[in-house]
């Protein structure tokens, strides 16, 4: 089943390269895995301001950044995908790796928000986090990713994830 046009610009946002290949198809559920996990660990830590996992969390969330390859990537990768019958997850664009870079330091301002006592700003900051997270898990569409293909990269790929083509349109 070959995925939608507007699927398809939500991946290329976030720097996939789409296949017409029944094998990407069969992939691209697995694509917000990493997303899932973070998201998830993310939102436990605001919820019960647990500043250990928080900061657990920082340096994974900044090795995102560093590499192409998400150390939760791995765990696809080397794991659940032999389970699933798919292939390994395409490394990580720029966009992405700038979104991971993005929850770095927002995961550390969360963290020290409920150390420093300012719990109400931690949880405003944590459950955001946990939203632009969880929007991505859902949908494949990325907030930081979108913010660095329209000042950055291809405006016309990030309006078209937004507005859609003209085709899209009509339909």
């Amino acid at each position: 089943m070959p995925i939608s046009p507007r699927l398809q610009s939500w991946l290329e946002l976030r720097g996939i390269a789409c296949s017409i290949d029944p094998d990407f198809a069969k992939l691209v559920p697995w694509l917000r895995s990493t997303f899932v996990l973070c998201g998830t660990l993310i939102g436990i830590g605001t919820a019960f301001a647990y500043t250990p996992l928080l900061w657990v969390m920082v340096p994974i969330a900044a090795a995102g950044a560093i590499f192409t390859v998400h150390p939760f990537d791995l765990i696809y990768n080397y794991g659940l995908r032999h389970l699933t019958g798919t292939s390994r997850l395409p490394p990580n664009g720029t966009p992405t790796r700038l979104a991971c870079g993005l929850a770095t330091v927002w995961i550390i301002t969360v963290a020290l928000s409920f150390q420093l006592g300012v719990a109400p700003l931690g949880y405003v900051l944590g459950g955001l986090l946990t939203s632009v997270a969880a929007l991505v898990s859902i949908t494949h569409f990325c907030i930081p990713s979108f913010m660095f293909q329209f000042f950055f990269g291809n405006r016309a790929l990030a309006l078209r994830t937004v507005f859609g083509t003209s085709e899209e349109q009509v339909a």
